[in-house]
């Protein structure tokens, strides 16, 4: 079991960023988790859907890349023109994912005020949660390549590696301190957050952007995620899609987001006089001993309570569960389950996969940007879709948002290979 490590430095939250279907960033996200407005739109079939035996997902939320970076850029108030001309030449030609980390990171950049005063470059470090997050760089790459060699891109060595990410973030960021990618598959984001926050206790670093990489998906993941059963198919698609522990549920349907917390010591903090939106009270990461697809409560019991114990609070502390909530009936009835050893039927239970869809390798990041907002909102946001819960018994939030003043929150990531993870935040007065 691991988390940030007891007697570390207290580590906080300066900084939050998105960017995604769900919303554009920290504020319009904030409105779309109030209103329990949903990014997934109808699936739309792929060209070769009427050969045999061809499947696509039942309806997915994408970002409309146009825009990103050069609108999105020049959406960012305060954004200084040479961090602006510098963001725009660096990630110009980069992939879609990668522009919009670099978005997300300077959203979390400029909250955070590290636009105007920052420790040193080399006491500033970089988190990448995500894994494989480049298939669609190769299978693009590679179609080009066999209509003409000469179609190769030039930076395709570059941009087919994970480090592309945190390589572009630290040159347009100007970070020479520790960095690198943390890969977990779904249960990244927060596996990325566990040892963001592990390196600040341990002394690495007064600061660390922890960003979710944006998976666009591949037509070859998009097909063996259908193949596993884990995604939910268009054929018999109910015209809405239920929500996450609802027992209609069919799989995970697919989302686009990038999104970036910033962790920082909270001496550093005090000492720039930057304002601490949360705090990251303890994480927890464990392992089930198992290669495959199916969940172990036992593993998310074990994470749970290892988070609970790591940010050193009881079950009855935590105002409300971000579960990890993907809507596969297997997945979603062992989340249950695990929830009710932990916590018996108290606290409120949500899933913002709801409204963003599965954001995979960043949702652990998007959740947890999330969660801070709602705990400085005072409110848990609703999930439509949500008519029969798998467990009548839990507190789930349906259709309208609840009022909720908690001092705590936990939330959820669980990956194939059974990686099991929770993180504990704290509203900045607990």
């Amino acid at each position: 079991m691991s988390g940030p490590g007891p007697g570390g430095r207290a580590v906080v939250v300066t900084g939050l960023g998105v960017l995604g279907a769900v919303a554009a960033d920290p504020e319009d996200l904030t409105g779309a988790l109030r209103s329990g407005r949903c990014a997934l739109t109808a699936p739309v079939p792929p060209a070769d859907a009427d050969r045999p035996g061809v499947s696509w997902p039942a309806g997915t939320a994408e970002l409309a890349a146009d825009d990103v970076p050069d609108r999105a850029l020049d959406a960012l108030p305060g954004l200084p023109e040479s961090l602006h001309g510098l963001a725009r030449r660096t990630a110009l030609r980069a992939p879609v994912p990668v522009r919009a980390g670099v978005v997300a990171a300077l959203q979390a950049w400029l909250r955070a005020g590290l636009d105007r005063t920052a420790p040193p470059p080399e006491r500033i470090g970089i988190v990448v949660a995500g894994n494989n997050l480049t298939e669609r760089v190769t299978e693009d790459g590679r179609a080009r390549a066999e209509r003409n060699p000469a179609y190769l891109p030039a930076r395709y060595a570059l941009q087919h590696q994970d480090t592309d990410h945190v390589a572009t973030l630290s040159r347009v960021l100007g970070v020479r301190g520790e960095g690198g990618t943390v890969g977990g598959a779904s249960a990244s984001g927060n596996l990325a957050l566990v040892h963001g926050a592990r390196m600040l206790a341990a002394g690495a670093a007064d600061v660390c952007l922890v960003v979710g990489a944006m998976t666009r998906l591949s037509r070859l993941q998009t097909r063996g995620f259908l193949t596993l059963g884990a995604m939910a198919p268009a054929a018999g698609a109910p015209p809405s899609p239920p929500a996450p522990f609802d027992t209609g549920h069919r799989g995970f349907h697919p989302g686009e987001a990038a999104a970036c917390m910033v962790l920082e010591t909270a001496a550093s903090a005090r000492g720039r006089g930057a304002p601490v939106l949360a705090g990251f009270a303890g994480g927890a990461v464990v392992l089930d001993g198992n290669h495959l697809a199916d969940p172990s409560a036992a593993g998310e019991v074990r994470a749970m309570r290892g988070a609970l114990a790591q940010a050193g609070v009881g079950p009855a502390d935590i105002g409300w569960v971000s579960a990890h909530g993907t809507g596969s009936p297997l997945g979603d009835r062992t989340e249950a389950e695990a929830l009710r050893q932990v916590f018996g039927a108290g606290p409120w239970i949500n899933a913002t996969k709801a409204l963003s869809g599965h954001c995979l390798s960043a949702a652990g990041v998007v959740e947890a940007v999330a969660a801070v907002l709602q705990l400085r909102g005072g409110f848990v946001h609703p999930g439509p879709g949500l008519r029969e819960p798998v467990d009548a018994g839990l507190r789930f939030v349906r259709d309208e948002p609840r009022r909720a003043f908690a001092g705590f929150v936990l939330s959820n990531g669980f990956g194939f290979g059974g990686i099991n993870t929770a993180v504990v935040l704290a509203h900045p007065d607990a």
